[in-house]
């Protein structure tokens, strides 16, 4: 029997970036559904990239990590809030959801 809590888990992230993307309108990637998830790219503030993660699947905290230290070190953004909202993606999706978000950003972020 496991000892953790049922629920939603949620993990935050900060990571200083290097390119601040300018000005754009909140990104929408993805679908929350089964298997899937969703990923919202919004303005932020400062020299760092926020990620706010929800997630049905628990207890996967160091990979979360491992997929967004992955992320940042390929685009480094700068005043950008990430939100992840997730029904049990694989760490390829949240990946290819990640880039795909980025490449809306204005300069189309490779």
């Amino acid at each position: 029997m496991s000892n953790m809590t049922p629920g939603i888990e949620r993990l935050d992230y900060e990571l200083v970036g290097r390119h601040a993307p300018g000005a754009f309108a909140p990104i929408l990637v993805g679908v929350v559904g089964s298997g899937n998830l969703e990923v919202l790219l919004e303005p932020g503030t400062g020299g760092s990239c926020r990620f706010h993660v929800e997630t049905s699947a628990r207890g996967f905290g160091a990979i979360w990590e491992a997929v967004i230290q992955d992320f940042h070190q390929r685009h480094a953004l700068a005043g950008v809030q990430v939100s992840i909202h997730d029904m049990g993606a694989t760490p390829a999706v949240v990946s290819l959801r990640l880039a795909q978000a980025a490449a809306e950003l204005p300069g189309g972020q490779p």
